[in-house]
Formats: C-alpha cells, structure tokens, sequence
C-alpha cells in the first residue's frame, strides 16, 4: 500500500511540474494578440468650474496631474463641452466629455439651487466616458477604454436681497468632484 501511494504521489508531482513547465515555457514564447483591459479608478476635483482639476488616477494607472478641459485642437475649453486632458506624470490620454457635459447642463437646467431657500445644493450625473481614440502618449500610447464617472457638484450661492434664490447668483463656495471606475487597456 505505501508503494502504491509513493508511487501515485510522484506521478501527480511529476505530471504538476511537467504543466507548470509547458505553461512557463508557452507563456514565455506567445504573446497575447492584444492586451487585456484592467480595473481602473479616477478622480478629479476643483473649488471652482475653471478649465482646470487635479487628478488621479489608480489601479491599472498609478497616476496622478492636471485634467484639462480641452477641444479636439487641444485648446483650452472653459466651457467643458468635448474632452478632458488627463496629463499625468507618465503621459496623457483623453476622455469624451461631451454628452456628460450635455446630460450635466440639462440637469441644472431649472433644479438648482436644490434647496432656495439657503441659496445651496448638489447635483450628480452618472454616465459612461469613453477614451479618445488615438489620444495616448508616454505610457498611455494606445489607451483604449471607458470609464463611468460621476460629476458631483455642491455649491453655495450668494444671495440676493428681496430676490429668490434662482442659482444665477454668484457662487460663494463650490467643489466639484468627478470620480468612477473604468477599465484601460494600451
């Protein structure tokens, strides 16, 4: 009987080294077609509605910089109604803004303030942002992907005597934070 199992044991340990061999060997030679997309996260945040937020970004990028609001030309676009710049430490690549913009633009539209009363609110829009096609450098040439990110605004208005609260007044404090998952490949 202890031959038997000796026996059976070797067979089992050969026939496990002789597979982790062929798989080290096989995955030493080939090369994968393309490669596979990995979990990402980012978050951009700024006290104000300027064209420019600080970034980061984690998981399959470890990256943090400056996400700009620009056009396809790469001007600056104050209006953030196309794409977003993310020039990180490694390179850049781009996202498509434009219809999270649009969905962000007809939210406020008539629902803020969220509370006139104290002349303050929030408001958040969820939406999937795909990467520019084309637009990686550095480390991110070849960036492909999306993310679903969250536009989340809070701000407090200035108040205007005898007038109701309507959020065309000046803001007193803001921030807004653009933050969600998405998977990159390059």
């Amino acid at each position: 009987m202890t031959k038997k199992l000796l026996a059976s044991t070797t067979a089992a340990v050969t026939l496990a080294g002789l597979t982790i061999l062929g798989c080290s060997a096989a995955s030493a030679t080939a090369k994968p077609a393309s490669a596979p997309a990995s979990a990402a996260h980012l978050t951009a945040y700024s006290p104000d509605d300027g064209p420019t937020q600080q970034v980061i970004v984690t998981g399959a990028v470890a990256d943090y910089g400056q996400a700009v609001s620009v056009n396809p030309d790469g001007s600056v676009n104050p209006e953030h109604n196309s794409q977003l710049e993310l020039k990180l430490t490694h390179g850049t690549f781009r996202l498509d803004i434009a219809s999270i913009d649009k969905a962000f633009v007809a939210a406020m539209a008539g629902r803020f303030p969220t509370d006139p009363a104290t002349c303050s609110g929030n408001l958040t829009v969820t939406q999937q942002v795909p990467v520019v096609t084309g637009s990686g450098t550095g480390s991110y040439k070849g960036a492909d992907g999306s993310f679903t990110l969250t536009i989340a605004l809070d701000e407090v208005d200035k108040p205007t005597a005898g007038q109701p609260c309507n959020g065309t007044q000046a803001f007193l404090s803001q921030a807004i934070v653009i933050t969600g998952p998405g998977t990159l490949k390059f």
